[in-house]
């Protein structure tokens, strides 16, 4: 049976949050379909779905639930039928699926680092003592931690360019945002550096966009295969078996990355206290059909480690 393509008049209804990231990310999902399919812009309805994160911005997204709160509401328009697809930022996304979606397509991965911004300074050496840096990060606070116990912490909530505004009107010295981010928005003239993965390993999945779909619709699991790139999928079958035997949420500062050498896997792991008083890590080189493996066997060893406990707040 052939596939009934969308039109103008019937067009593929595209899921997403409402903040410029998210829709630049919807944009390229509808750029590559269209190019995959020689289709133009109006077969495609963006559908902006507002979610629980992105409403609440006065508290940390701990005290809000973790994990979830940027997926739930648009997960619950996908199985309604109200879109056809659902596009997310990988590290935003819970490691189940609600039953009747699956998550299979993944766009080509962007830079995964994590980039300092500050228009003060250039790095992290070179902040004064006790500076105030701004993160809603629970990953990033503990890196920071670890590496400068003296500076304080603060909440920083809101999309990139509010992030970016709330530096320039002084509330903090610095903050972090992904490369992937600011390589894809193209905001001019960020001060920002890049920090190399092996000074600060980003989180899981960072840089990649997932598209998820109806289990059931065989359709659109057809069209998604001629967009799916298959070494950004290879990456984060490891990760996220890293992140899912972890129990991964927003309250747990864990950080891992896969990289392809041939036929190779590479995965790095961390896991910390939300303190930042304690990292463990580890480092592994196995077979890419191996790799969800060897994440699941990494977080179990991290764990036996780390011992009870060791995700708790400390008073």
């Amino acid at each position: 049976m052939s596939v009934q393509y969308p039109t103008p008049s019937q067009p593929l209804k595209i899921g997403t949050r409402g903040s410029p990231l998210a829709l630049a990310q919807a944009y390229e999902t509808r750029m590559r379909l269209g190019q995959a399919f020689d289709l133009q812009f109006e077969a495609f309805e963006i559908v902006v779905i507002k979610t629980t994160g992105d409403r609440v911005l006065d508290r940390p997204l701990k005290d809000i639930g973790g994990k979830g709160l940027f997926t739930r509401e648009i997960e619950a328009a996908l199985l309604r039928g109200e879109i056809d697809i659902a596009v997310h930022s990988m590290k935003d996304m819970p490691v189940d699926q609600p039953s009747g979606l699956v998550l299979d397509t993944y766009l080509p991965r962007e830079d995964v680092r994590d980039a300092f911004i500050s228009p003060r300074v250039s790095g992290l050496a070179e902040l004064s003592q006790g500076a105030v840096v701004g993160t809603s990060s629970l990953r990033r606070r503990a890196q920071l931690l670890l590496r400068r116990p003296d500076l304080q912490v603060v909440e920083f909530r809101g999309n990139m360019q509010t992030r970016l505004k709330k530096l320039d009107d002084g509330v903090a010295e610095a903050t972090f945002l992904a490369m992937a981010g600011l390589n894809r928005m193209k905001i001019p003239n960020v001060p920002m550096t890049p920090i190399d993965v092996d000074d600060m390993l980003p989180a899981v999945a960072q840089g990649a966009i997932g598209i998820e779909r109806r289990l059931d619709d065989n359709a659109m699991a057809d069209m998604l295969t001629a967009i799916h790139d298959r070494p950004t999928g290879q990456r984060l079958a490891a990760e996220r078996a890293f992140l899912t035997d972890l129990d991964g949420s927003c309250e747990t500062p864990i950080a891992g990355l896969a990289e392809l050498d041939g036929s190779n896997l590479r995965l790095r792991g961390e896991v910390l206290r939300p303190d930042g008083s304690e990292s463990i890590t580890d480092d592994v080189t196995v077979s890419i059909a191996d790799g969800a493996a060897a994440g699941s066997a990494m977080a179990k060893k991290l764990l036996s480690e780390a011992g009870a406990g060791f995700f708790d707040w400390r008073s």
